[in-house]
């Protein structure tokens, strides 16, 4: 138990600091650096991880039955169109309250997801893991509040009447939706990781590669709705010419490096769910999840993003960050009490 939960914190840990490298790309705009992102992210190195790593892949992928098959690649196509209007959401209502409704449903939604395809356990793990989910999720918007108040301080401005009541609504919409399609992901591995690991097995990988194979559908399934999105807004903003600029050696360099440690991050997280058992999916998710929160703000934190925050903003965070901790401390416990 004790191995899955620090394989959790671990996958959070590199999700959170995948992003980082995006600081030192220089030339590009926004579509240009994450388009590349994605573009090495969920093609190119599932690609590389599998066949490289993976003894017998294309018998696992051809062992998997078509409905399960089916099924990895609808929601994992949600998922990417779910990352998607997280983008999308944050245009209307800003990146502090866009990511917290984002997350906060994810790890609410993602996080229970587990138990439709594995079924409920027993009332008292149950209404344990709620518990810290509850505390989770108190943490998540404290840490949207925090956002919204450092927002203002740094504008200079606390009346933020600029945004408009119908704006703000359609944007908490868009964060709502996208996060719902977002756990996609969560169906996915619960749907497919068992029967991908019988396969894997079989042909001799320990299940730290069928982790890979795991991520490997995901991943493929939810490009091409990343892939599109972007090539549709490279186009209608003529972005790309941008790509072409003597930086470009270091900007491939630098998106690597985030797409190595976001797959990364996703498939630690699938050998967690395996290490903690029947409880993995929901337990590890919302570790995982949270464990990724905690350190991008962590890391905002030392990279001096709070510098201009208030008092008020920085005690909002605190708080959060505190509920976050002891949430999935909460969550972590339920596990144990399976055994």
């Amino acid at each position: 138990m004790i191995t899955g939960v620090l394989f959790a914190i671990l996958a959070g840990l590199l999700l959170g600091l995948y992003a980082l490298p995006e600081k030192f790309t220089k030339d590009y705009e926004f579509e240009n650096t994450w388009s590349m992102f994605f573009a090495i992210n969920t093609f190119v190195v599932p690609n590389v991880a599998a066949f490289l790593l993976i003894d017998g892949f294309t018998d696992i992928l051809a062992a998997i039955p078509s409905d399960v098959l089916i099924g990895m690649v609808v929601s994992s196509v949600a998922w990417g169109i779910g990352a998607m209007m997280w983008g999308k959401a944050i245009n209307y209502i800003g990146l502090s309250l866009g990511f917290s409704i984002f997350i906060g449903t994810i790890i609410l939604v993602g996080s229970l997801i587990p138990f439709f395809v594995n079924g409920v356990p027993a009332t008292n793990i149950f209404l344990t893991i709620l518990a810290g989910l509850l505390v989770v999720l108190v943490g998540v918007m404290a840490n949207g509040r925090a956002g919204i108040i450092r927002q203002k301080d740094e504008a200079g401005n606390t009346n933020n009447e600029e945004k408009k009541s119908g704006s703000i609504i359609t944007g908490i919409l868009i964060a709502v939706v996208g996060g719902l399609l977002a756990t996609g992901f969560s169906f996915a591995n619960s749907y497919g990781a068992e029967i991908i690991d019988k396969a894997s097995q079989a042909q001799g990988n320990p299940s730290w590669k069928s982790a890979i194979a795991v991520m490997y559908v995901i991943y493929m399934a939810g490009g091409v709705a990343i892939a599109i999105y972007f090539a549709q807004q490279l186009t209608a903003k003529k972005l790309w010419g941008k790509f072409k600029t003597p930086h470009l050696g270091k900007n491939l360099l630098l998106t690597t490096i985030m797409g190595i440690f976001n797959f990364a991050a996703s498939v630690v997280f699938a050998y967690a769910a395996f290490k903690l058992g029947e409880l993995g999916g929901s337990i590890g998710y919302a570790i995982f999840n949270t464990a990724c929160v905690v350190t991008a703000i962590v890391s905002g934190l030392i990279t001096k993003e709070w510098v201009k925050a208030s008092a008020k903003a920085k005690n909002f965070l605190y708080i959060g960050l505190t509920c976050m901790v002891v949430g999935i401390i909460i969550v972590a416990y339920s596990n144990s009490l399976a055994a």
